[in-house]
């Protein structure tokens, strides 16, 4: 059987960076903080800064009873840019694309660290990793950078009366839910990468060449049975002679 071990170590650290990445992108999906918004009006956001996210708007105010005022931000919203809406789905996707990277990922190191036999499948699990690994990054920066340039471009959004939000700040920048999903991204090509890189072939162990002296052959060394037979014959073994005494 062949050793397979070596074979995968990037791989498996393709497969570490691929459980990191999807984990922060499951945390920039979660993070409100997407757009950092600084208002004057400090009478209702006594902060000064609201943070805009693909799922509520936020704020910090002592004109209500709670101290953090959250609005959730609704895909059929009218007033929804439409950078956020296909952020909401963009980014689920990107997790359960990468959700399932990671688990061919998994079985294809599990393959060559453990299995002894089925082997054959190593390298199409790993393309699959890889190809996942990629979609998920793919899906995952459209919605970032396009959500990263309407903040630069310092765009609007008309927030309804009850947000208590205006409808253009003063300034706005990136925030860290942007970030975030950015490096995860940068992590989730990486993986993809490495997993894509296994390029080792599994041939029967007839076909498989060595690398130095050509094909590998299966030896083995002779049995008990074959030993006595051999000896019951009276085969004498050709590297010893005793010398003729003259």
């Amino acid at each position: 059987m062949i050793y397979l071990v070596h074979t995968a170590h990037w791989q498996f650290l393709g497969l570490v960076t691929g459980v990191l990445a999807w984990i922060l992108t499951m945390a920039a999906v979660g993070i409100d903080e997407w757009r950092l918004w600084y208002v004057d009006d400090v009478s209702i956001v006594t902060s000064g800064e609201a943070w805009v996210g693909i799922w509520r708007a936020c704020f910090h105010s002592h004109a209500f009873p709670s101290a953090e005022n959250c609005q959730s931000i609704s895909i059929s919203g009218t007033f929804v840019p439409p950078e956020i809406p296909v952020a909401q789905v963009l980014m689920m996707l990107a997790v359960i694309s990468g959700l399932a990277g990671n688990i061919s990922a998994g079985a294809a190191i599990r393959l060559a660290y453990f299995s002894l036999e089925n082997r054959s499948n190593i390298r199409t699990f790993f393309a699959l990793a890889g190809a996942l690994y990629v979609l998920t990054a793919t899906l995952s920066l459209v919605p970032l950078v396009w959500n990263m340039s309407s903040v630069l471009n310092n765009h609007t959004i008309n927030f309804p009366p009850e947000y208590q939000l205006p409808a253009a700040p003063i300034r706005q920048k990136v925030g860290s839910g942007i970030g975030v999903g950015i490096f995860a991204s940068i992590l989730m090509l990486i993986s993809g990468v490495l997993c894509l890189y296994y390029w080792f072939a599994r041939r029967a162990p007839e076909q498989t060449q060595g690398p130095l002296h050509g094909p590998w052959t299966a030896t083995t060394l002779p049995q008990n049975s074959d030993l006595s037979k051999r000896d019951s014959q009276g085969m004498d073994n050709p590297a010893f002679h005793s010398e003729e005494i003259s």
